[in-house]
């Protein structure tokens, strides 16, 4: 039987490839998929050609040797978009928005499930073990309407992404590996070699097939070996050769094997599901049974070490109404606190573990979570509530999760949940107390204040060579680390991807040049990066990998700088869009003139301070200058400019590069009369 299978499948495959080259021939028109800097990213990675139109996609196919993937890619971009729910190509940012995600963890692999199940009940075991196995799914085909049919909510939020109806759209699955290659990983276009390499050794992938295959999907999903991905045939009838055969009860376990993909999770007595897959959530209003704070109620999340003597380990207390006394709707007071006791625990430790609840209450399928301290907004969803999940539960989520996370350091934790308005308030007063003096100890700290720096690595995990230096007065270009949580970080694990760097003797003031950092950066790239600059975008800046908030630019016709933030999708005036310039500036390696940044590192005083800093920015989009708002108002009156915030243009006021000339001109910007950058 197993022979049979293989000849039948050996068939298909042969026909599909058959077809497909009939189809590649047939191509006509121009060819494109929206918001990307790579083209068709399969083509053009394997060969360095960026397909516009069919003929180029035919050259693209015969150098690539008649490559099938390549092949796919071409017709799938000849054939248009999808509607809703399908999202089709993903754009440039979206996947550079999951570039974090795919290193700190919160994504162990990816899998792609393709075809239609014979039960759609088994698909969708299939998914919710992938989801809590923290693996990011994509799907393709009939599998789609099967799950949806089946309730299972789909989409990017719930890392499930329903790519197309077709199991060819898988293709958008392929194209994201090369992306993520070329995006993060420093691999050319063209260097089919390195790409390769890079997909078998650091793209942990799999494929989960189920029956309804045309030959030319077949054919497709075939090719995918190439890259490295193992094909797991949980139906249809697909088996034999290198595909393996499994039931789909094994496929996640066999597939998480066969990839060296390793997580523990620990079951949580409360009745939802929790996985970082759930963390992209939002729970809508007409969703919602309840909300706590949000601007409605006063509500408020802390953190404090205590004696251990003084926490009942476990132990989890509402104070005030649960939601049996609640109608839905309904909008409560919420403290949140959270005692911890450890002999390795620290008081240092306290605000970063505490902004781990957010993460925490995120990764319940029905809670949702925003913002820290005294801003927060949570809410439980209807769906939840219906199951049986109280404000209780948000509190064993809370222990659970810290306990699971940090063992070395957190020997007890208990939580107390208060509900009832007057405490909340009375709490609140003293919650801000511990906030402010929490800041004074951070507050106003410089680079020059202390000795160590700090490195982040974890995006080596697909940018091999990069390596981020993180100081007081610059964070993480991810934004997402300061110096002090690389401090904790470093004590909690000494041995992971925060490592203190001694900055040793001073090199360059200006540039922000040290011994220490270039003796450090040699080494952790690699011997690729001899000396960074950690206060320069020109001068040896430092390397990026793609997680960046922010591209800074220089703008040689006006003498000054852009920065340009991740979520805006229209062109700068220098006639690129930020995807177009995160192509050329990620992968580790150093590009004098452009360089990832983090939005807060624009309000440093450090911010490129050899190019005259935030004096030198003539324009940014709105949403950024919106979401700075005051602080870069107060920074600007701080330097004695308070009026340089009217002068900074945005995409309204100048949308080309000969608009900006006249508004920098009109309104005297600085930057025009500084010395020259180039």
């Amino acid at each position: 039987m197993k022979d049979r299978l293989t000849d039948s499948l050996v068939t298909a495959i042969e026909h599909g490839r058959t077809g497909l080259d009939a189809r590649m021939q047939a191509l006509a028109g121009k060819l494109a998929y929206p918001e990307t800097a790579y083209a068709l990213p399969v083509a053009y990675a394997v060969t360095g050609i960026a397909v516009r139109d069919a003929n180029g996609a035919r050259e693209a196919y015969r150098q690539s040797g008649n490559n099938l993937l390549v092949a796919c890619e071409c017709l799938m971009a000849g054939e248009g978009g999808v509607a809703s729910p399908y999202t089709g190509f993903i754009a440039d940012a979206v996947l550079r928005r999951l570039g974090y995600t795919l290193v700190d963890g919160s994504v162990t692999g990816l899998g792609l499930l393709v075809g239609t199940p014979e039960s759609p009940d088994a698909a969708a075991a299939i998914c919710r073990e992938m989801q809590e196995k923290y693996l990011l799914t994509f799907l393709a085909g009939g599998v789609v309407e099967a799950l949806s049919g089946a309730g299972v909510r789909l989409g990017l939020d719930y890392r499930l992404v329903p790519l197309g109806p077709e199991s060819a759209h898988g293709i958008h699955f392929a194209d994201i590996l090369a992306r993520v290659a070329m995006m993060f990983g420093g691999v050319q276009p063209g260097d089919v070699h390195s790409l390769l390499g890079y997909a078998a050794e650091r793209a942990k992938a799999f494929v989960i097939v189920f029956g309804g295959l045309t030959d030319e999907e077949t054919a497709f999903v075939d090719a995918l070996r190439v890259l490295g991905i193992p094909i797991l045939s949980a139906g249809g009838g697909y088996e034999g050769g290198e595909w393996i055969g499994i039931a789909p009860a094994e496929a996640v376990r066999t597939g998480m094997d066969l990839r060296g993909i390793r997580v523990t999770v620990t079951a949580i007595p409360i009745p939802m599901a929790c996985s970082p897959a759930f963390e992209g959530k939002s729970i809508r209003k007409e969703e919602m049974y309840v909300e706590f704070g949000g601007g409605r109620t006063p509500a408020f999340e802390l953190l404090r070490m205590r004696p251990r003597e003084e926490i009942d380990d476990g132990k989890v207390t509402v104070v005030g109404p649960d939601l049996d006394d609640v109608r839905t709707g309904s909008a409560l007071p919420l403290a949140i606190l959270v005692d911890v006791a450890g002999a390795r625990m620290k008081a240092d430790y306290e605000p970063v573990l505490e902004r781990r609840i957010h993460t925490f209450i995120n990764y319940g399928e029905g809670s949702w979570h925003v913002a820290q301290r005294d801003l927060i907004w949570v809410r439980l969803s209807k769906e939840a509530v219906a199951k049986g999940v109280r404000i209780r539960d948000i509190g064993t989520l809370l222990a659970h999760k810290l306990k699971a996370e940090f063992p070395d350091h957190i020997d007890a934790v208990q939580v107390t949940l208060v509900t009832d308005r007057e405490q909340v308030e009375r709490m609140l007063v003293e919650a801000r107390e511990i906030y402010a003096r929490r800041d004074e100890r951070i507050s106003g700290m410089k680079d020059e204040d202390v000795e160590t720096f700090y490195s982040c690595t974890l995006c080596q995990t697909f940018a091999p060579n990069h390596v981020c230096v993180i100081t007081p007065e610059r964070p993480a270009l991810c934004g997402a680390i300061t110096w002090l949580d690389a401090r904790v970080a470093h004590d909690i694990a000494p041995a992971g991807a925060n490592q203190p760097i001694p900055k040793g003797e001073m090199v360059d003031a200006l540039y922000g040049e040290f011994v220490g950092v270039n003796r450090f950066v040699k080494k952790a790239s690699h011997g690729e990066v001899d000396r960074v600059s950690l206060y320069s975008m020109i001068e040896n800046p430092m390397t990026a990998c793609g997680c960046f908030e922010c591209i800074a630019a220089i703008v040689p016709e006006v003498n000054g700088i852009l920065v340009v933030s991740r979520d805006f999708a229209g062109e700068t005036p220098l006639g690129m869009t930020f995807s177009t310039l995160a192509g050329t500036i990620g992968g580790g390696a150093q590009t004098p003139g452009f360089i990832g940044i983090s939005k807060n590192y624009i309000l440093s005083d450090r911010f490129l301070a050899a190019e005259n800093g935030i004096m030198r920015v003539v324009w940014m989009p709105s949403s950024l200058k919106e979401e700075l708002g005051d602080r870069l108002r107060e920074r600007l009156a701080a330097q004695g400019v308070p009026d340089l915030f009217a002068k900074i243009a945005d995409e309204v006021s100048a949308p080309t590069i000969e608009d900006l000339v006249l508004f920098l001109e009109r309104v005297k910007h600085p930057a025009l009369t500084m010395r020259s950058l180039i």
